[in-house]
């Protein structure tokens, strides 16, 4: 039982700091510590696995019209919006890219109960949404250009406690991108990784289902499923009417709090 509710918990968080811009895999983190780290090593990647590919999925039930165009741009063999949009969605890709397959292993360190890095970097995004809701809004949409520097700012995300849709929505608004179309763009671009992660894991040598707490995980799993329909829609409507702030308040409070805590623990 004790599992089953902190599944619950860890679903709705994941489902929540997603597409929310204050760090999912902080969060994560910070979860982890008060509850204990009661999953070992296994069970915590795998609920990682199955908690990711939850709201992965409920980024496709949101966006399924434009994931079905950019899958349209790309067979159409036309140097059109569709295609055009396809390919900025694919350049934005690879410096996350880049770094998780030459890095991997560096990366797994930092998700090791790192609360002082979390907290650091939980302050950083606080700082970047701060200066992203005093940005003037327009309507220019993604360059090519942008796409890469939209990319990069996701590649450094990959450490807990940057957010990864507080990162890359503050530099697309920064770059002076409608916020919509930020927005959407952010949560676009990360699709094809999370499913490539997801499949990386899978295939991995320390991936098994055995001695799974299955109701735990599918618990989980519809936690963060339908946490993340609602905080995506949320999320979208919270940048087109800048309120982003709030959020800044949020990630220096508790960049503040997780930095006490690793120095106190």
């Amino acid at each position: 039982m004790e599992e089953i509710i902190q599944s619950i918990i860890l679903g709705i968080v994941q489902g929540l700091t997603e597409f929310l811009p204050v760090s999912s895999s902080g969060h994560l983190e910070l979860v982890k510590a008060i509850q204990g780290g009661n999953f070992n090593a296994k069970e915590s990647m795998m609920m990682t696995v199955v908690l990711h590919f939850a709201t992965a999925l409920s980024t496709v039930v949101i966006f399924r019209k434009d994931i079905l165009e950019i899958i349209t741009g790309l067979f159409q063999f036309k140097w059109n919006e569709q295609a055009q949009f396809s390919v900025k969605i694919i350049l934005s890709m690879f410096p996350a890219a880049i770094v998780g397959v030459l890095l991997d292993e560096q990366i797994e360190t930092f998700f090791e109960g790192q609360i002082l890095l979390v907290g650091c970097m939980l302050l950083l995004t606080g700082g970047l949404l701060f200066l992203a809701d005093k940005a003037k809004n327009t309507e220019k949409k993604v360059s090519f250009m942008h796409a890469i520097i939209i990319g990069i700012s996701q590649a450094i995300a990959i450490l807990p406690g940057i957010s990864r849709s507080g990162a890359t929505i503050s530099t697309s608004v920064l770059l002076g991108i409608d916020r919509e179309k930020a927005a959407r763009f952010s949560f676009l671009m990360v699709v094809p990784l999370i499913f490539g992660k997801i499949a990386k894991d899978v295939v991995s040598d320390d991936f098994t289902m055995d001695g799974m707490n299955i109701p735990a995980l599918s618990i989980g799993f519809i936690a963060a499923f339908f946490t993340g329909l609602v905080a995506c829609t949320w999320m979208i409507q919270l940048v087109k009417k800048s309120k982003l702030t709030y959020f800044a308040f949020y990630c220096l409070l508790v960049g503040f709090v997780a930095i006490i805590w690793s120095f106190a623990g």
